[in-house]
């Protein structure tokens, strides 16, 4: 790629963007750490964020950067990324984050960016300046990573129920307030280590096309960083009205179904990151905790809220990639 001559000042305008979307997608995404501690009251709201944001941030000592470079170099050709494509891109990400947040829908923030990554480069140069593969990938993980986390959880939920079937309800419900706590802590894990990585390879991006990194160099560590830190925040302020949606409305959950749905989220995005791959953490815990409501029978789980569910997930990367383009459109009017 051939560096570009972009000012100072836009790049810092940028990063600070790239930044504003990371504490966005903690915010937003906050409800997929904590709604089920939070629904089982192990936690009150307010330490349960904590908590979470904490484990987000320790991601960044645990994980590889394999998703960044997927984001960064394997979605769309980097030849053509320039500053008005990253900037669509976020712009289209960021707009759809609002939108969903405001009316309570757990949307995929990491959709939302790829959706405004394709939208922005399709603006510039149409089609061919997608890298099919990597996109193919990303979509098939729309559905891979749900059933994952749908199986996994269904899976625990059986041989919990086998362990503790001569146990009382109130031992049960004491041991898994204690195994609730790690479970949450891995799955903020993983999904600091998924989410997080995703606006480093936007940043990269950035930076590799202004010249100022090397496409096969490292990513310098500032980047990587800032972003965890800015993931960890945004988590801290929550996102509460998805909260309920997630905890309380797919499935009821008690503290055995809430480790069960949470520790499958986690071993899904686990192995989503090991293989490189950028999965929405709102789509793993939500075929986890239907999984789990599955084991005592179909009529447990509101499969009507999970539909809904489902419509946000097939509309977030078309509507992001529009939004994007027109933002695309915009910015080559005024950067």
């Amino acid at each position: 790629m051939d560096s570009l001559q972009i000012s100072l000042g836009v790049i810092i305008t940028l990063v600070v963007v790239s930044l504003l979307f990371d504490f966005m997608n903690g915010f937003h995404d906050a409800a997929n750490s904590i709604a089920t501690i939070v629904s089982t009251r192990v936690l009150k709201p307010h330490q349960a964020v904590l908590w979470a944001a904490a484990f987000n941030f320790l991601a960044y000592f645990l994980f590889e950067l394999k998703v960044a470079g997927t984001i960064g170099k394997g979605t769309i050709d980097p030849a053509i990324v320039d500053h008005f494509i990253i900037f669509g891109a976020l712009i289209g990400a960021i707009v759809w984050n609002v939108v969903t947040w405001y009316y309570g829908i757990p949307s995929s923030s990491s959709h939302a960016l790829v959706g405004g990554l394709v939208g922005a480069a399709v603006a510039k140069a149409g089609f061919s300046g997608l890298i099919a593969s990597g996109v193919l990938k990303i979509i098939a993980f729309i559905f891979i990573a749900p059933f994952l986390g749908f199986m996994l959880g269904s899976f625990m939920m059986l041989i919990v129920s086998w362990l503790c079937r001569n146990m009382s309800p109130s031992k049960v419900d004491k041991h898994f307030r204690r195994l609730q706590l790690l479970s949450a802590a891995a799955y903020s894990l993983g999904h600091g280590g998924n989410d997080a990585q995703k606006t480093i390879g936007i940043i990269w991006m950035l930076l590799i096309a202004a010249g100022l990194s090397e496409s096969g160099g490292h990513v310098p560590s500032w980047v990587v960083l800032s972003c965890y830190t800015a993931m960890g925040l945004g988590t801290m302020f929550g996102g509460w009205r998805i909260v309920k949606t997630m905890g309380n409305r797919i499935t009821k959950l008690n503290q055995a179904r809430g480790f069960c749905a949470n520790s499958a989220g986690a071993m899904t995005l686990f192995f989503a990151t090991a293989l490189g791959v950028p999965v929405s953490t709102t789509h793993t815990i939500t075929g986890a905790i239907a999984g789990v409501g599955s084991v005592r029978g179909a009529r447990r789980v509101r499969w009507g809220v999970a539909g809904g569910i489902v419509w946000a997930w097939i509309l977030t990367i078309p509507c992001s990639a529009v939004i994007a383009a027109a933002a695309w459109w915009i910015g080559k009017q005024f950067l």
